[in-house]
């Protein structure tokens, strides 16, 4: 898996406009993701921005002027269509000898072989959140924290093995999932808080990695923070992220090669958010790779 993400990392690199201003998040961040997906899916390589799309659509705030579906009744179709495509591929990967793909080892697997069509739905769009709009937002939030802490990038420079701490504090310090919510099963009290059997319960991640207490001079973006990965932004205990050791791998690729072709990488404007209280996304940032 390393020298796949390192070839692709190496081929967006070098296709990468000299000169002109793009869009990081577009050319970059989406392609990377969309492509890690579909090879964790082992889904047809040449759709794989619709894995990118249905992402988009799954945590979609439909109030949002520019929000990629504008109800919930035109969410739900685009979520069947993409359980009709994926059904089709679980069909195929059924009738075949179990494979190392995602897709194969559920349709192969007692727990989900046999899913109902919502949950079938649901577990299907929270692989490709996961997948997706975690890494994505930490490629283009690393951009935007070295904007505003430029020292760090003279910091890195001299140094390349700071990639090490860097990917951890780029995925604090982006935190891109925001929050979760769970249901409490039983009465209990959290610092002198009570809280009932049913109560719902919003951790807030962004919270917690942006915590004085817990973390010195949170507020600001430091490639060798000690203990760079004691941070929530994977969740923690039994809800840990699956796919954390992927996400820190494919960030650190991207990273190491950055600094190997001493790309100098300037934001040109001011990044477009993604209007979510879920999601700490950026939906687009223009960028330049300037003449060494």
């Amino acid at each position: 898996m390393e020298d796949l993400i390192r070839q692709r990392t190496v081929e967006v690199l070098e296709s990468l406009p000299r000169g002109e201003t793009f869009d990081w998040v577009d050319l970059v961040a989406t392609e990377l993701t969309a492509m890690m997906l579909a090879t964790l899916f082992d889904f047809p390589f040449e759709d794989r921005r619709k894995l990118s799309f249905w992402s988009d659509v799954a945590i979609a705030d439909t109030g949002a002027e520019d929000a990629v579906v504008k109800s919930q009744e035109e969410r739900m179709g685009h979520l069947h269509e993409m359980a009709a495509y994926f059904g089709e591929l679980w069909k195929q990967r059924e009738a075949a000898e179990p494979t190392f793909d995602l897709i194969s080892m559920m349709a192969h697997s007692e727990a989900t072989a046999n899913m109902p069509s919502r949950e079938f739905i649901g577990n299907i769009a929270l692989l490709i959140v996961g997948g997706n709009d975690t890494t994505r937002n930490s490629m283009s939030g690393g951009l935007l924290a070295f904007a505003v802490a430029p020292s760090e990038m003279a910091k890195l420079r001299a140094d390349h093995g700071l990639v090490k701490s860097l990917v951890p504090e780029i995925i604090r310090y982006q935190t891109p999932v925001i929050h979760m919510r769970r249901t409490a099963m039983k009465d209990t009290e959290l610092s002198g808080h009570k809280i009932a059997r049913g109560d719902r319960v919003v951790m807030w991640y962004l919270s917690g990695n942006y915590d004085d207490s817990a973390i010195p001079n949170a507020d600001q973006f430091i490639i060798d923070r000690p203990k760079a990965r004691r941070h929530l932004s994977f969740g923690a205990g039994i809800h840990r992220c699956v796919g954390d050791r992927l996400a820190e791998l494919h960030l650190e690729i991207l990273w190491r090669e950055i600094l190997a072709r001493n790309l100098r990488i300037e934001v040109m404007g001011p990044p477009v958010r993604l209007y979510s209280n879920f999601i700490r996304g950026i939906r687009s940032l223009p960028v330049q790779i300037r003449a060494n």
